[in-house]
C-alpha cells in the first residue's frame, strides 16, 4: 500500500473504508514524523511498511494523535504503539474510551444507506490503549508538531478534534465532516468527493456536530483532509464547507434517528456494556472490516 501525497510533509493511506495520515518530511528519520489516527485492524504492517519507505527503515513517529477513538481509527493502534513505542495522544474527553472505562454510544442503524445498517456490527468499544495513551495539552499545541494546533470538534464524539496548520490552512478534520457519503456503501467504496456531515450512524450529538462544521468553516481551509473520502483543496471546497454549515440541518442531520431530537446524556455517552456484548460486537465488527476490505481488493 502507497502513502498518497496531499502537501510535501503530509501524506494519507487509505486503509479498507478510513484514512490516515503521516506528518513530517521524506527521510525524517527516526521520531521526526507523527502519525494521525490509526486505521482498521489488520494493516499495522502495511502502515509500518509504508512508513519506513517514507521516512527510513527503522524509523518511529514522534508521537500518534487520534483524532478519536472509533474502531476503524485505533483498529491497527495496540500493534503500532507497541512496536514503535509510541505514546498516544486524544482529547480528555475522549480518554475513556480508549482507556478501558467507557463504550460508545449505540450506532444508529435506522437512517438510511448500507453502512448504517451494518453499524450495529462495528465494535464501540470500552477500547484499552493504556500504558501507551496521553492527553493532548490544554493549549492546543500538537506534540512534535509545532506549526499545528489541534481544534476542539465534537459531535461525532465528545472529545473529536480537528488539527490546522495555519501557514497553509491545512486541515486534518478527522470525522467532524467527511468528503464522502459514508452513510452509503458504494460511497464508501467508490470515494465519490463530496463534501458531507460525520457519518451519520455514529453521531451522537447533531447541536455539537454543527457547530464544529461552521467553526471548521470559518478557518477557510485550502486542503482539507478527512477521515473519509479523498483530500480536497481550493475555492470548491471552501463552498462545499460553507454551504454545508449554512445548511447543515437539510445536508447532515436526518429526519428520523436515534439521536436527532436528543443528544445521549452523560451516562448514555459513558456506558460500559457487558463482557458478552462486547466481545460479540468486536468479532462482528472485525468481520465486517475484512469483507470491506476483500471488496476493495477486488475493485483494484
Amino acid at each position: 500500500m502507497q502513502i498518497m501525497e496531499i502537501t510535501n510533509d503530509v501524506g494519507f493511506m487509505r486503509t479498507a473504508i478510513v484514512n490516515l495520515y503521516f506528518v513530517g518530511p521524506r527521510n525524517a528519520g527516526d521520531r521526526r514524523w507523527v502519525l494521525i489516527d490509526a486505521g482498521m485492524p489488520g494493516f499495522a504492517g502495511s502502515i509500518m511498511r509504508a512508513a519506513a519507505r517514507r521516512f527510513g527503515r527503522g524509523a518511529r513517529p514522534a508521537a500518534i494523535i487520534l483524532t478519536h477513538g472509533h474502531f476503524d481509527h485505533v483498529g491497527s493502534l495496540r500493534t503500532l504503539a507497541a512496536r514503535w513505542e509510541a505514546p498516544v495522544y486524544a482529547h480528555r474527553l475522549e480518554l475513556p474510551y480508549v482507556t478501558g472505562v467507557a463504550a460508545y454510544p449505540p450506532p444508529d442503524p435506522g437512517i438510511s444507506g448500507g453502512m448504517a445498517r451494518m453499524s450495529p456490527l462495528f465494535p464501540r468499544g470500552p477500547f484499552d490503549f493504556r500504558p501507551w495513551i496521553r492527553a493532548l495539552p490544554d493549549d492546543q499545541s500538537v506534540p512534535a508538531l509545532p506549526e499545528w494546533s489541534w481544534v476542539f470538534t465534537p459531535g461525532h464524539t465528545p472529545g473529536h478534534v480537528s488539527l490546522f496548520r495555519e501557514t497553509d490552512a491545512t486541515l486534518i478534520a478527522g470525522d467532524a465532516f467527511v468528503t464522502t457519503r459514508q452513510e452509503s456503501l458504494w460511497a464508501a467504496l467508490t470515494q465519490a468527493p463530496e463534501v458531507s456531515g460525520p457519518p451519520a450512524y455514529y453521531t451522537p450529538d447533531w447541536g455539537k456536530a454543527w457547530e464544529s462544521v461552521d467553526l471548521l468553516a470559518g478557518l477557510q481551509p485550502e486542503i482539507a483532509a478527512t477521515g473519509h473520502g479523498r483530500p480536497m483543496r481550493g475555492r470548491w471546497l471552501r463552498q462545499e464547507l460553507k454551504a454545508l454549515a449554512d445548511n447543515f440541518d437539510e445536508r447532515a442531520i436526518p429526519r428520523h434517528g436515534r439521536y436527532v431530537d436528543r443528544p445521549p446524556t452523560a451516562a448514555e455517552l459513558y456506558a460500559e456494556p457487558g463482557r458478552r456484548s462486547r466481545a460479540a460486537m468486536a468479532s462482528l465488527g472485525l468481520a465486517t472490516a475484512m469483507a470491506g476490505t476483500l471488496l476493495l481488493r477486488q475493485r483494484r
